[in-house]
């Protein structure tokens, strides 16, 4: 399969995503207790139908609600996983909104993978945090990576993907998903001009070269 079609949603957190025209849900924080949101993700696949999920998740811990971006030039990966998944917040958060406190998701899991000049972007209430690395001969590198998205766009390239499985049995990335539901996984995947709108992410290992951190008007553009 040379490439994919972009897998989209109703969600959407910046201008500059093609998705516009969408409800965007914003926690108001200040930024001392925004703090550092510094554990980016990154992944994708497109030609996914998300179904609803109960059970076993990649991230397993209560999301804040606050949506992140992730963009990046390239991303190379071996073990790839990919199933639909429930995300929760905890009891009466400020920034459920309409939804209950619960977020569709797909989760998208890396068993080791690099990521080329990476960008991620949170809205603090009017102001993003921008985090970069992976811009110089160094590509980000990551493994176990777990990342729950409700956007993802790019152009995909699968070797030896199976679509269709049950997310509980797969064995390629070393995460096993729900039973019973719908999802696909692969023995490499490579991903270009990668956008993603994200809730949750996990790694074992997340090596950021070229690390910088700052503030900005303006989040990181696909």
């Amino acid at each position: 399969m040379a490439s994919s079609p972009d897998v989209t949603s109703s969600a959407d957190n910046t201008p500059e995503n093609p998705e516009s025209g969408s409800a965007v849900r914003r926690g108001r924080v200040r930024l001392r207790r925004a703090a550092v949101m510094a554990v980016p993700a990154t992944f994708v696949a497109a030609g996914l139908a998300v179904l609803t999920a109960q059970g076993a998740l990649g991230v397993q811990f209560a999301i804040s609600g606050m949506p992140f971006v992730v963009t990046a030039d390239r991303l190379d990966g071996k073990g790839f996983e990919q199933f639909g998944a429930l995300d929760h917040m905890i009891k009466d958060s400020p920034n459920e909104g309409d939804t209950g406190g619960q977020v569709l998701v797909i989760t998208s899991v890396v068993k080791d993978g690099t990521i080329t000049n990476m960008c991620q972007s949170v809205d603090l209430g009017g102001i993003q945090l921008i985090l970069t690395a992976g811009t110089g001969s160094k590509p980000v590198s990551v493994s176990n990576l777990a990342i729950d998205s409700d956007v993802i766009t790019g152009d995909a390239e699968f070797n030896g993907i199976e679509i269709g499985g049950d997310s509980s049995e797969f064995n390629k990335g070393g995460v096993k998903g729900p039973a019973g539901v719908y999802g696909q996984q692969a023995d490499t995947v490579v991903i270009k001009n990668l956008y993603q709108h994200n809730y949750a992410a996990t790694a074992a290992v997340f090596k950021l070269p070229g690390l910088h951190m700052s503030f900005s008007s303006e989040g990181c553009k696909q």
